[in-house]
């Protein structure tokens, strides 16, 4: 029997290059390997777009084009959204009243999300509890292993000391799911911040070539390197932290030219332009097409709840059975 994986995405809308080579280009190798679980996080985004759900379900649908447009296929891995499973919230309230506020308030991207997104209420029950529907995400389909970046560890640990508690309170039922990390580090976006869409600052999966190399061209180089003859410093180049990632059979020329300013830095971002709207070819014309089939995403969505659903059912069932809420 083979080992099953759950992981999700927030519904912001189109996917960028960032959440591709963060997390998606990892799912596409696991669902050959294991029983994958993917779902989009509608409930999870409201902890911090509980003010403006106006594009909730647009967001949705472009988020899901784009998984099927990669590669996540229906019929290699489950694709379900998180409200369309309740379980998934009793679940969670269960979970609610074993864990100590301590465990929540100890979670270090809880403090770093307050600090980046001061300027507005966020200081809610949904978004200090946000670990603990993580936690219900993950055990209500029994999942062996969770695809991770490093920064996502700690909310992984408190799920696997949830399910401790749990079953220390009421007898060993959930197993401890383990990280499986994500190798790749956080692509820069063209502002040299972290890709991010909130930033403004992302190259998105469905760009077209010409605005790909808009953007490319904004990106921020080398400050020290003033004039085309001055020596440059690829390892404060936002440009080739690029380049690592689009153009690895060329990227010891990319780097001696840069050093030995044999190639101007417009040059240089005209390759990496090149290289990122050539991997993405594909990719474009499968969302083309699956843009043009308007019923495409209820019935993905529909079809995984329906597979989803079940195990969530039977896992409710006996956790109610184990706290005598029957």
């Amino acid at each position: 029997m083979r080992k099953r994986v759950l992981s999700g995405n927030r519904p912001t809308g189109k996917l960028h290059i960032g959440h591709y080579h963060g997390a998606l280009k990892k799912w596409i190798e696991l669902q050959d390997e294991y029983d994958c679980f993917f779902f989009v996080a509608d409930w999870h985004a409201l902890t911090t777009t509980y003010d403006d759900v106006s594009r909730l379900k647009n967001d949705t649908r472009e988020m899901v084009i784009d998984w099927l447009a990669v590669g996540l296929d229906p019929l290699r891995c489950v694709l379900y959204r998180q409200s369309d499973i309740p379980e998934v919230a009793e679940l969670s309230l269960y979970f609610s009243m074993i864990t100590p506020l301590s465990w929540l308030e100890r979670c270090p991207t809880y403090k770093e999300q307050l600090q980046e997104l001061k300027q507005k209420e966020i200081a809610t029950h949904g978004f200090i509890g946000y670990p603990v529907l993580q936690a219900a995400d993950i055990l209500i389909v029994h999942a062996d292993f969770v695809p991770v970046g490093e920064d996502q560890l700690p909310h992984l640990e408190l799920s696997r000391e949830i399910a401790r508690r749990f079953n220390y309170l009421y007898e060993d039922y959930f197993g401890e799911p383990k990280a499986i990390l994500t190798e790749v580090k956080r692509l820069p976006g063209i502002d040299g911040r972290k890709m991010s869409k909130s930033y403004g600052n992302a190259i998105y999966l469905s760009d077209s070539p010409s605005a790909i190399k808009r953007k490319v061209r904004r990106m921020i180089t080398d400050p020290q390197r003033i004039r085309r003859k001055d020596p440059g410093h690829p390892d404060v180049c936002t440009v080739f932290a690029l380049h690592e990632v689009y153009s690895s059979d060329i990227l010891g020329n990319i780097e001696t030219q840069c050093r030995e300013a044999t190639r101007g830095c417009t040059e240089c971002k005209d390759i990496l332009a090149e290289r990122i709207s050539d991997s993405l070819k594909e990719f474009r014309a499968r969302r083309t097409q699956f843009e043009k089939e308007p019923g495409l995403v209820r019935q993905v969505l529909k079809q995984g709840s329906h597979k989803a659903r079940p195990i969530a059912r039977a896992t409710l069932r006996e956790v109610r059975r184990r706290m005598n809420i029957e």
